[in-house]
């Protein structure tokens, strides 16, 4: 009996830890929402736009004919509040646990990305893998409502098409709130977001119907453009394709790319880039920073549209030295541009300056936007053309 009645009391404090889901949501409760913008009105307030999916749409093989998402909109004096207003439209509580992609209105970011970000990196439900976009030239309403193709959900396609074309091409980058966050907070590091733009032809309520999904050439499309420059949270710029490159290069962001070199005699070669790697390294000299950047980077023959022998060895010697030289030159007159024109860090040399010289960066970093302007950057580039394709010599060389 004592046995039985010593479990008993144990079962009974068990079950009182036991509570249950006691925050359980219905699936049939929320509105699943995968892509948020936030704008800001002309009274200075926030416009919260949420791209919601429309369940029965989605889950049908054939289609009703409606929308795969649904748009809901509200205002506010606050990010919360505008989300909280939606409920007065939605029938279901917005649910942005599974977000795919924030974009940020272009005027908004100029004011500052720092207070509406802060309830998206305090909510305990919200996931912070998704990418951020800045809408460039236009507000992050006007993105959110183009219609896509290829994929059913505008904020799938927009999460997959920026996934790829970092992996593909160097001139964009993907940053989730984690990496955000860490850039904002950062001594030597300013934030780089990218850029997306809606290109509209043609009947602007034919391309943001239903039916731009349905014509092969869609009178809407949405494309990812140019890299955004901000000093602490506020926009100040945006890079252009050699610069957003040369920033993806030294910050070890590039997967894979394109480049095009001139063959020794004439015409082009095009080379793909397997592997880059940066080291950057900061050094201290008499109280005066300096900046060392060694890239190692590995290639491909891609194409051949000039009279070349690619089986001899000092040819490919040849090549390797042409796009070191082409690399060095946009490198250096990249990092010249950044410094001169916006002043920010955005590369990180101050992080790599506090590594090498930590007291010395103490008395830098009180002035660091001045002192990176004027910072010496010593760049040496090492390439390799590993595998020349399938076939030795191009056929033109036949033609001729």
């Amino acid at each position: 009996m004592k046995w039985s009645f010593k479990i008993l009391i144990i079962l009974i404090i068990v079950l009182l830890f036991t509570t249950g889901c006691w925050n359980r949501r219905e699936i049939n409760e929320l509105a699943i929402t995968l892509a948020i913008g936030l704008d800001t009105t002309m009274d200075g307030q926030y416009l919260v736009t949420a791209q919601v999916v429309n369940p029965g749409e989605v889950a049908s093989e054939g289609g009703s004919g409606s929308s795969s998402v649904v748009i809901y909109q509200a205002t506010g004096e606050t990010v919360f509040e505008a989300f909280r207003k939606m409920t007065r439209e939605a029938p279901r509580k917005i649910y942005p646990s599974h977000l795919r992609i924030l974009v940020i209105g272009e005027s908004l970011a100029k004011e500052g990305i720092g207070k509406p970000l802060d309830l998206l990196f305090r909510d305990w439900e919200l996931r912070s893998d998704f990418y951020i976009s800045i809408a460039k030239g236009m507000n992050a309403e006007d993105i959110l409502k183009v219609p896509t193709t290829l994929e059913k959900i505008p904020a799938n396609h927009l999460f997959d098409t920026l996934k790829v074309s970092e992996k593909a091409w160097s001139a964009t980058s993907s940053v989730t709130l984690d990496d955000l966050i860490a850039d904002l907070v950062s001594d030597g590091k300013q934030p780089v977001l990218t850029g997306i733009e809606a290109f509209i032809k043609g009947n602007e309520e034919a391309a943001l119907s239903k039916r731009n999904e349905e014509m092969i050439d869609s009178p809407a499309r949405l494309l990812f453009d140019g890299l955004a420059v901000f000093d602490k949270d506020k926009l100040i710029g945006w890079l252009n394709e050699k610069q957003g490159r040369t920033y993806n290069a030294v910050t070890n962001k590039v997967k894979s790319t394109v480049v095009n070199i001139s063959c020794p005699k004439e015409g082009k070669a095009v080379l793909q880039l397997l592997k880059s790697k940066a080291k950057v390294k900061g050094k201290v000299k008499n109280g005066k920073p300096e900046i060392d950047i060694e890239f190692h980077r590995e290639y491909n023959v891609g194409e051949i549209e000039c009279n070349i022998d690619l089986t001899k060895p000092e040819t490919i010697d040849k090549l390797e030295k042409i796009e070191e030289q082409r690399a060095t030159k946009m490198f250096e007159q990249s990092i010249k541009q950044v410094q001169e024109e916006f002043e920010v860090d955005i590369f990180g040399f101050g992080e790599a300056v506090h590594r090498a010289d930590p007291k010395a960066w103490k008395k830098l970093s009180k002035n660091w936007d001045k002192e990176f302007e004027e910072l010496p950057v010593n760049i040496k580039v090492e390439a390799k053309i590993r595998r020349i394709g399938t076939v030795g010599n191009s056929f033109l060389k036949e033609l001729k």
